[in-house]
């Protein structure tokens, strides 16, 4: 009986259909959603200073329109991302120095939600800025919280990283909860009065304590690597910043928190929480301005050796809002001239680093160098 053999066909590589797909979005990154979150703040941030200069309002409705098309652009770019270049997506995430910037897009979605209310209901009216901000902010502390555990979690199992690696980046996934926990009060007021008010209220504690104890473990470790391993790359200089984040961020929670607390919970709760605001935020501001010294001193001396732009630069401006978002608080709840001009003179330096941040960015976008193709 014959025995027919099949050979079977030569095969040869073929190079995916869908890298040809978009080819500037390959490398288009979760960082990029830092500028987003830089946008937005100058909005928040400028409506929420103690002093108001004419005209000033209407400039942050137009900064957070801005910030909102910004937001629609990079959601649409990033799935297309995924759609097209999956393979790049997934080692984004097994790469530890691109995987904490996954918390960003949280803290973009909720920077955003937060500028609707603050300042974008001029323009859409309080119903439709309520609504938005509650997506936004569903949203946006849902893949917070993901992310917390999931970056922390691939450090652990599939990330190679040793303590000289350390940077203030891995700070990012951990400060994503307390950026809810400072956004969430604004939508306390329009809950129902009762349980719906004090649970979210309760909640945003819980995301305070898990982004702050978080922060405490992994902060020593940026700090011992600054101390044992000297400074930073000139490219990474400016992420020294983010330290500013979860301790500007937290300040601007408690009083957040303890303005939304008597109608959301009784006394003698209420009246703890704002005390609680002041002697929690008064430190931790101070330590806040240490750490901002620091790292400008840090910033000048890279500046000096040559440093050129780069995504991290963007690290200038969501954590300085913060402390001027924090100083604000601090000012209503302490009365001190002193604290409503810190948070003027911390706002001006945001206004300044984002102005450089966005030109050069745009200016690396038209001539092709940060999305290459």
């Amino acid at each position: 009986m014959a025995t027919t053999v099949v050979r079977p066909r030569p095969t040869t590589p073929r190079t995916p259909q869908a890298h040809k797909a978009f080819p500037a979005l390959r490398h288009l990154g979760p960082n990029w959603y830092a500028s987003i979150m830089g946008t937005a703040i100058v909005a928040n941030a400028g409506a929420t200073l103690p002093y108001q200069a004419p005209g000033q309002r209407a400039a942050c409705q137009v900064v957070w329109a801005l910030s909102a098309l910004a937001l629609a652009v990079l959601l649409t770019a990033r799935a297309l991302h995924w759609l097209h270049h999956r393979d790049q997506a997934r080692a984004h995430l097994l790469d530890p120095a691109v995987a904490p910037f996954y918390g960003c897009l949280s803290m973009a979605l909720l920077a955003v939600g937060a500028g609707t209310l603050l300042v974008g209901r001029d323009l859409v009216g309080e119903g439709a800025a309520v609504a938005a901000d509650a997506v936004l902010f569903t949203a946006g502390t849902a893949v917070g919280l993901v992310m917390a555990v999931a970056v922390p979690y691939l450090m652990v199992v599939q990330h190679r990283v040793e303590a000289s690696q350390a940077t203030p980046v891995w700070l990012l996934p951990l400060v994503a909860p307390m950026v809810s926990a400072a956004v969430g009060p604004l939508l306390i007021p329009h809950l129902p009065a009762g349980q719906p008010r004090e649970a979210l209220l309760l909640a945003c504690y819980a995301m305070f304590g898990i982004s702050l104890l978080a922060v405490l473990v992994m902060l020593p470790l940026v700090f011992g690597r600054l101390i044992t391993g000297g400074p930073l790359p000139s490219a990474l200089t400016p992420t020294l910043f983010l330290v500013l984040g979860p301790l500007g961020q937290s300040t601007t929670a408690v009083n957040q928190l303890a303005d939304a607390a008597p109608r959301a919970i009784d006394a003698p709760y209420a009246g703890a929480l704002a005390a609680f605001a002041v002697v929690y935020g008064v430190p931790v501001m101070g330590f806040a301005l240490l750490w901002l010294a620091l790292a400008a001193s840090l910033l000048v001396r890279a500046a000096r050796d040559g440093m050129g732009f780069a995504m991290t630069w963007w690290a200038l401006t969501f954590p300085v809002g913060t402390c001027v978002t924090g100083a604000a608080g601090l000012a209503r709840h302490t009365g001190l001239t002193a604290f409503a001009w810190l948070a003027a003179g911390l706002f001006l330096a945001l206004l300044t680093a984002w102005l450089l941040a966005a030109g050069h960015t745009l200016r690396g976008l038209r001539t092709g160098r940060l999305l290459p193709r």
